[in-house]
């Protein structure tokens, strides 16, 4: 992919690089998460990020808030912020959908909460196939197969990954997704993908932080033009009431991190989200804060030296805190292991 100095148009200032993907659409390298942000603040949330400057809106079926997405995407509109077309809007496959035959109701149904016509890109949540859930049964399903069973456990299924590219490619040739791409993949999964895509992934979106860089998956992304997004940015932040992260593992508070941003006089979130941009990568922070909202945006006039990107490598831990492989082994009664990382 290649980065590009002017956003989405009419964006205010700061004006904020795309990614170019491979379909020359455009991605701004700073977008707005909407993972954990509430039902009820969502529309006002998605308003207040727009009003902002952010143009890239990040989604999932199992957000379980892509209907009020699509409320504060009406109502920006309607107030004359923005249009469609200046959105870059993205959501994603849920685990319980990837049969062949799932994924393009799937995709409807996100596009029928979000009230539009087809999304800017649609990726794969995540690399783990579980049993069905019918939509009239619950939706979105998350991961316990029945939560109200006697022993509630998240139950797999055997579906081959190419199964479900395949129908990921068909959403593109019906105008539901103008891209497609992969979350929390790693390179041999995605070097397979690679072997039979007629079109190959847009996107990669995995968790990216100091604590976990994944050089070696960005230099592959980098050689074969996949756009990277990162999740996650500032680290530990959204995990602590997850019981998924420790208070120290904070890197907001790092030392390192709290000295970089006072040699620029800036936050230390603003260091984390340029490192990430720095990188090539876009990012994807969120807050309920709408000072914090023009604070993330405010990343493209200051840059980190060499030193001071060494400095932030050295932190390097191999610390994943969206890991399935853990999560799932302490849900239900006895728990389901997961693993998608080695």
């Amino acid at each position: 992919c290649a980065i590009s100095d002017g956003g989405a148009a009419a964006a205010p200032p700061p004006r904020v690089p795309a990614l170019v993907l491979k379909s020359l659409d455009r991605m701004p390298a700073v977008g707005f998460g909407f993972w954990k942000v509430p039902k009820e603040a969502t529309a006002a949330t998605v308003v207040s990020a727009i009003r902002a400057g952010y143009r890239h809106l990040d989604c999932a079926a199992d957000y379980a808030n892509e209907a009020e997405v699509g409320a504060g995407i009406r109502r920006a509109v309607s107030e004359g912020l923005v249009t469609r077309e200046e959105l870059f809007v993205t959501s994603k496959l849920w685990n319980t959908y990837h049969a062949a035959e799932h994924v393009e109701p799937a995709c409807r149904r996100s596009l029928a909460d979000l009230g539009l016509d087809y999304v800017d890109l649609y990726l794969v949540h995540f690399p783990l196939a579980q049993r069905y859930v019918p939509f009239d049964v619950r939706y979105p399903p998350e991961w316990l197969y029945d939560p109200d069973a006697a022993v509630p456990q998240v139950e797999l299924a055997h579906v081959p990954f190419q199964q479900t590219w395949e129908a990921m490619e068909l959403l593109v040739g019906g105008g539901l997704a103008r891209n497609i791409g992969l979350c929390n993949f790693g390179s041999a999964q995605l070097r397979d993908v690679l072997a039979y895509a007629t079109i190959p992934p847009a996107v990669l979106q995995v968790e990216l932080h100091p604590y976990n860089q994944q050089a070696r998956l960005l230099r592959m992304c980098a050689e074969h033009g996949i756009a990277v997004t990162g999740f996650s940015p500032l680290g530990a932040a959204s995990y602590y009431e997850l019981d998924m992260a420790k208070a120290d593992e904070s890197l907001l508070r790092h030392p390192e991190v709290v000295a970089v941003a006072a040699a620029h006089d800036r936050t230390p979130a603003q260091v984390l989200l340029r490192w990430g941009v720095q990188r090539g990568c876009a990012v994807i922070p969120k807050t309920a804060s709408e000072a914090r909202m023009v604070e993330n945006l405010a990343l493209f006039d200051f840059v980190l030296s060499d030193d001071e990107l060494a400095q932030l490598a050295a932190l390097e831990q191999g610390r994943r805190f969206n890991d399935p492989g853990a999560f799932c082994q302490g849900m239900g009664a006895l728990g389901t292991f997961a693993p998608i990382y080695d």
